[in-house]
């Protein structure tokens, strides 16, 4: 059987995949593979970019292990199966009147997988996915069931929060959830650098903003999400069928197939696009608003920096495009959020703006990707582990700060390694 992720970005061939339903599946499983000596990599929906989830060996999918097992509704707390998608549990959150704090803008990741490599949304007053978990029950290498929690071994949560699956498979979550909120979404194209030189003031005001900007123009579109208590006002469900559907996958696939083939014309393909990307104003539950389709595959690398630094690094990254001559039509996507405590986040300690560059899956990213890494580093950049990038361990144990306590963390819960692949040893080294 060949695996690869949603971004073909990654294949392998699993010598075998399990399939487990139950924790003593779980159990089972891992035993069977740490008795021939093999490796195993959990895999959620296998939507991250980077090789996170790529098996050298086994393969332990948590499909089978979706919906809700707890509900407390006085503390505002849901208990998850690891498999359950994000787009599976913001419609059963809806249901008893709750919602997560913040999501990205995709909602096809299983919940284990999403919090596994740091998904976060944006908001600067608002913390990423991984940073709700209060408990999480995981299966290590040694088939122990351990029991995460704020009272239970309360010193492992902060490398629970995003451990890319070399814990411990994760069976469950829970989650702190909030009163379910409405978004007022208002999109508009404007001035790039009227963005840039008002980018804290955005911040501040704006619940949850970010902006996207297309190579080679002044342009940016900007989404302001506000929470509101008056009444929704969704779109038409035909508006909603010509976003998504016609301009965002037809549409788009149609300008990056020209821009592919005739990169002269990349630059007026992206006034086009940053024009017609905006959808004025609605307002739906949150859930519907944070996420968007995303029909067309791509390639992504993004990194963390300080928030205060984007501006910079913005000007300097389009400044360095233009002297390479490099016009990608895929925008850059920039967000922010708060800073958390999981010792792998990219908003450890610090408040953390997101700079991310996309490539067309069709097109060789390479380029793209080598030319924007070294500017966010410069700005103290820290890599999103589900994305590409081309650091090894030693270069992310000077640039995280939890890195050295988490190895630490891995070594109690996996000392032989039945959870390790090329990429792990990559990452985190042996």
């Amino acid at each position: 059987m060949i695996w690869s992720n949603w971004a073909r970005s990654q294949r392998a061939e699993p010598r075998e995949v399990l399939s487990p339903a139950t924790v003593d599946d779980v159990r089972r499983s891992i035993a069977r593979v740490r008795e021939r000596g093999g490796t195993i990599r959990p895999l959620g929906s296998g939507h991250s970019f980077s090789a996170a989830a790529r098996p050298d060996d086994a393969q332990l999918r948590v499909d089978a292990m979706r919906g809700l097992v707890a509900h407390d509704a006085e503390r505002g707390r849901v208990t998850a199966l690891a498999g359950t998608t994000i787009r599976e549990l913001s419609a059963l959150l809806a249901d008893r009147g709750l919602a997560l704090d913040n999501l990205g803008d995709i909602d096809r990741q299983s919940i284990a997988g999403a919090i596994s490599t740091g998904t976060h949304g944006t908001g600067i007053l608002h913390r990423s996915i991984g940073a709700s978990v209060v408990a999480a029950t995981l299966v290590t290498a040694a088939g122990a069931v351990v029991r995460v929690s704020e009272t239970e071994q309360p010193e492992l949560l902060d490398a629970v929060r995003l451990g890319l699956g070399v814990l411990g498979v994760l069976v469950d979550v829970t989650l702190q959830c909030v009163p379910a909120f409405a978004l007022e979404a208002i999109e508009a194209t404007v001035d790039l650098d009227a963005v840039l030189d008002d980018w804290m003031g955005l911040l501040e005001r704006t619940d949850h903003f970010e902006f996207y900007w297309f190579a080679g123009t002044e342009l940016a579109v900007t989404k302001s999400n506000s929470r509101v208590e008056g009444p929704l006002e969704p779109r038409s469900a035909i508006g909603r069928f010509l976003d998504e559907r016609v301009l965002t996958d037809v549409g788009h696939r149609a300008l990056l197939t020209v821009g592919a083939l005739l990169p002269s014309a990349s630059r007026a393909l992206n006034q086009v696009a940053a024009r017609g990307m905006a959808r004025g104003r609605f307002v739906e539950p949150s859930h519907s608003v944070f996420v968007a389709e995303r029909a067309v595959r791509f390639r992504e690398l993004e990194y963390g920096i300080p928030v205060e630094a984007l501006p910079d690094a913005m000007r300097e990254l389009t400044a360095a495009l233009r002297r390479a001559d490099l016009t990608p039509t895929f925008p850059f996507e920039m967000r922010a959020t708060a800073a958390d405590s999981a010792l792998l986040s990219t908003a450890r300690g610090r408040d953390t703006a997101y700079i991310a560059a996309h490539r067309w899956w069709r097109e060789d990213p390479r380029p793209l990707f080598e030319l924007v890494e070294p500017i966010l580093l410069a700005h103290d950049g820290r890599p999103h582990w589900g994305k590409h990038h081309s650091l090894r361990a030693p270069q992310l144990a000077e640039l995280v700060p939890g890195f050295a306590e988490f190895l630490d963390v891995r070594n109690r819960l996996d000392p032989e390694r039945v959870f390790a692949s090329e990429w792990t040893r990559r990452v985190l080294g042996d």
